[in-house]
């Protein structure tokens, strides 16, 4: 049962993830599930309150909850907390505290100071969440081909959301102007094309979560024809558009 919340949880606040998951191997959705659900927790705490020191204290929750995986104690109860003791051990627990530690960040409106930052907490996000789940479905993956597809995702998730956070009073981009805008896009298609250069020495058992990036190379696209659009959340896609290219990377592979 916890599982299947899990499943709804991410269907209702991440369907593009839900799309492409639903199709996997059980054994696969297994481990997709929570970790795609803790994912979703774990964002949203910082935004479930104005107030920080209650965000931190939602924070730190989950936090204790890692570590008491990590070191096998019993787990405080929560629909995502079971499934996720279930399938991580105490390497996936100290990386995925990693990711709790950088969403602090949401809880305030600073600007990140410089590129290393930025480039740091997408890496802490987005690159520790893809590399736990690639790390538990296939073992033998090399690390520096999935963390360059992650950080590429995060890329172009974050270009996707300017428009959003900014209108929430966040600084998400370390520069706010067009020049950065197009860097970071250059920098995300490139990182990408390195994954998919590298993609016949992953295990096709991947293509699962490899798929959740389908809308990367469409964004660092749309940003270098217009950049003017990150300021007017301009990259949304009918929905017919959207299914569209979920089906055909369904048939034919997630680099297309």
């Amino acid at each position: 049962m916890s599982l299947q919340a899990c499943a709804e949880l991410v269907e209702s606040a991440d369907p593009d993830r839900f799309a492409v998951t639903i199709t996997a191997p059980e054994e696969t959705q297994k481990i997709l599930w929570p970790l795609y659900a803790f994912n979703i927790e774990v964002s949203r705490a910082p935004w479930v309150t104005q107030e920080p020191m209650i965000a931190e204290i939602r924070l730190q929750w989950w936090r204790d909850a890692l570590e008491e995986i990590r070191e096998g104690r019993p787990v405080r109860a929560h629909f995502v907390t079971g499934p996720l003791a279930d399938i991580l051990d105490a390497e996936g627990a100290m990386v995925l505290d990693k990711l709790v530690e950088a969403r602090a960040w949401d809880i305030y409106a600073d600007a990140f100071p410089n590129r290393e930052s930025f480039d740091a907490y997408i890496e802490a996000t987005y690159g520790n969440l893809i590399w736990t789940a690639a790390r538990l479905i296939a073992p033998e993956t090399e690390e520096k081909v999935i963390r360059k597809f992650a950080y590429s995702c995060g890329v172009a998730a974050m270009l996707r959301a300017t428009a959003k956070l900014k209108a929430a009073g966040k600084s998400p981009l370390f520069e706010d102007n067009v020049t950065a805008f197009h860097k970071l896009a250059k920098h995300g298609f490139f990182n990408m094309n390195y994954a998919i250069y590298a993609r016949k020495s992953l295990a096709k058992s991947l293509n699962p979560l490899l798929m959740t990036g389908w809308n990367a190379f469409p964004t660092f696209i749309a940003v270098r024809h217009n950049a003017q659009k990150i300021y007017t959340n301009g990259f949304s896609q009918s929905e017919f558009a959207r299914r569209y290219r979920l089906l055909k990377l369904t048939y034919l592979g997630w680099w297309r």
